[in-house]
């Protein structure tokens, strides 16, 4: 496995134990909430992966572009796809995606080592 890709999903696995561990009720429904709003349903997971993908390039938060990065990569999303999916993330959120475009090929990248 690549090392950034390791060193991404250590640290997301140890500092998830830490806030689980603290039993808060309300982060824990939260985090259920999350796991479940990407189970199959009306729309694929995959669909709903590529839709969390473009919501997380539009908002710009890296740790999530990664998640869903790797995500969309086991739900079997090729590199010709991912461009695709990259393309609507930049015209939804504008060129201020672009720097984060740039991030989420690099790590596209290290997903397909």
């Amino acid at each position: 496995m690549n090392n950034i890709v390791k060193e991404f999903n250590e640290y997301r696995s140890k500092t998830n134990e830490l806030i689980l561990s603290k039993d808060n009720l309300v982060i824990k429904r939260l985090y259920n909430l999350d796991s479940n709003t990407y189970a199959e349903g009306a729309l694929s997971t995959k669909t709903k992966e590529m839709l969390g993908l473009v919501a997380s390039m539009v908002l710009r938060c890296d740790d999530c572009i990664k998640y869903h990065l790797e995500k969309c990569k086991e739900q079997g999303i090729n590199t010709k796809e991912m461009y695709e999916i990259f393309a609507v993330a930049n015209i939804v959120g504008g060129t201020i995606v672009i720097p984060h475009t740039r991030r989420a090929a690099e790590y596209w990248e290290a997903l397909q080592e």
